[in-house]
């Protein structure tokens, strides 16, 4: 099957030599990584296979979170550990998008734009809820910021799964309806007005096309059930790279790569063909700043609100609240056992014999 690494692996050291000297640090050691996931490069462990009478190697994973073969069972394990978060009522997935005459300042000012850009969101939701006209109370929010679209364009915004109701200033609960939570349209303004406050504040507002601030900026807010499907829904947003494997379809003898994509109006399933150099900046342009935050908690999931997130819960469900105590903000981490290798050949037992030395930078 057609990867990712095998594409940057043949067409990656001409765009090194043509942009390398341009190309962010974060950029070059996610093709780096992605490149030798799983090789003998980065080490691994030896089997013996006794049906075969074969060796059998198992090499490490890179564990860059955005290489495709990496990160697969994260989003299992990351629902679990959030157990503690679910309310039992509505939620809401609302999605705010960044206009595109921001996109070129954004992808300029990764690190910046994106943080002003949670923080805007997630102040324009939480205010506009706390109006009695809509909620009147605080939500709770979690959000995962994406970058892509799914032909791999620079289209960043944020999804944020809310609670339908909120913890109120005298200490109730009060719920939104099942299929609304607040208009879109107030949303957007006051959306759009607080981020254009926290350009001015960092000195970027006079690189900004002001034709943006008259335009109607986009929000979308719908429902999507209840709590353990609405997390189940936003799971595969946070692990979810800019272009999977399987989405890869030729790479062919003139350097051009085809993959497919499902388009989000028709649902019809689409093909694109791009050379490899515009291939490798597609996906590249999607690579976050190191050490990044890419899901953020807000309202009462905010980690220094959990207290509050335990007074709600004790309001919609008393006994289940009173088995969970406030401090905890996940749920705790098990691991279940691995089970045993087989050989991929004919699928016998394989025997540890020992490690693999890697030969470059250890995972």
């Amino acid at each position: 099957m057609l990867e990712v690494a095998d594409i940057f692996r043949l067409h990656g050291p001409a765009y090194r030599e043509k942009f390398g000297d341009r190309m962010l640090p974060s950029h070059l050691r996610a093709m780096q990584d992605i490149e030798q996931c799983r090789t003998a490069v980065l080490g691994g462990q030896v089997y013996l296979c006794e049906p075969c009478n074969e060796q059998r190697y198992s090499y490490h994973s890179c564990k860059n979170r955005h290489c495709p073969k990496c990160g697969n069972e994260q989003a299992n394990e990351w629902l679990d550990q959030q157990q503690n978060l679910l309310l039992p009522t509505a939620y809401f997935l609302v999605t705010f998008t960044l206009p595109a005459e921001l996109r070129a300042l954004a992808r300029r000012n990764q690190r910046t734009i994106y943080n002003l850009l949670f923080r805007s969101s997630s102040q324009a939701l939480l205010k506009l809820a706390l109006d009695p006209r809509f909620v009147g109370a605080r939500l709770g929010l979690v959000g995962v910021l994406q970058t892509w679209t799914r032909d791999l364009r620079y289209h960043p915004h944020i999804h944020y799964i809310v609670t339908g109701g909120g913890l109120s200033d005298d200490g109730h609960w009060r719920p939104s309806g099942e299929d609304f939570l607040v208009h879109e349209k107030p949303l957007a303004i006051i959306f759009r007005a607080k981020l254009r406050d926290e350009l001015k504040k960092c000195g970027l507002f006079a690189s900004v096309d002001q034709r943006v601030w008259k335009k109607k900026w986009v929000v979308d807010c719908e429902p999507v059930g209840n709590g353990a499907a609405a997390f189940k829904y936003l799971a595969p947003y946070i692990f979810r790279v800019a272009l999977s494997n399987r989405r890869l379809r030729q790479l062919d003898e003139h350097g051009n790569v085809t993959f497919q994509y499902k388009e989000s109006t028709t649902k019809q399933i689409k093909t694109v063909t791009l050379p490899a150099e515009e291939f490798i900046r597609r996906f590249l342009q999607h690579v976050l700043p190191p050490r990044f935050c890419k899901v953020r908690y807000f309202g009462l999931l905010s980690p220094s609100n959990r207290h509050l997130l335990h007074k709600a819960r004790q309001l919609l469900s008393p006994s289940t609240a009173a088995n969970l105590k406030p401090e905890n903000c996940e749920a705790p981490k098990t691991s279940a056992p691995r089970p045993g290798l087989t050989c991929p050949h004919c699928r016998g037992p394989l025997t540890w014999l020992g490690p693999l030395a890697p030969r470059g930078r250890a995972p």
